[in-house]
């Protein structure tokens, strides 16, 4: 089974082009050192919850919306080899980090082992 990392953020509504942008380039950067996938979802029916919810989760603002992502690797050892090369990578360096499309310290991320694939 593949190795698979995940990541949701929230990106304000007027930047979502940016993001666009910017993921496609993130996109082609993943493959290129090996991914076998690199998916980016915007929010399209993702209610507020009572309790937990993607929004809840991120601290989504009225002006912004859920990005859901995930990319997938051969395995965890391809994964941590990969993001090695994507780190290193120079056209994802940002001349002006505080510039991103999204807020960062709000992204929620995480590396998982698939338990069932069909």
């Amino acid at each position: 089974m593949p190795y698979v990392d995940g990541f949701i953020v929230a990106v304000p509504k007027d930047r979502v082009e940016d993001y666009k942008v910017l993921a496609g380039k993130a996109a082609d950067v993943w493959m290129e050192h090996g991914a076998l996938s690199f998916i980016e979802n915007i929010a399209d029916d993702v209610p507020v919850g009572e309790l937990t919810s993607f929004p809840r989760a991120v601290h989504l603002k009225d002006d912004e919306v859920v990005v859901f992502s995930w990319i997938t690797y051969e395995s965890r050892e391809a994964r941590d080899a990969i993001n090695a090369k994507v780190m290193a990578d120079p056209r994802l360096k940002m001349d002006d980090p505080t510039n991103m499309p999204f807020d960062g310290k709000r992204m929620i991320y995480g590396g998982f082992k698939p338990i069932v694939e069909r």
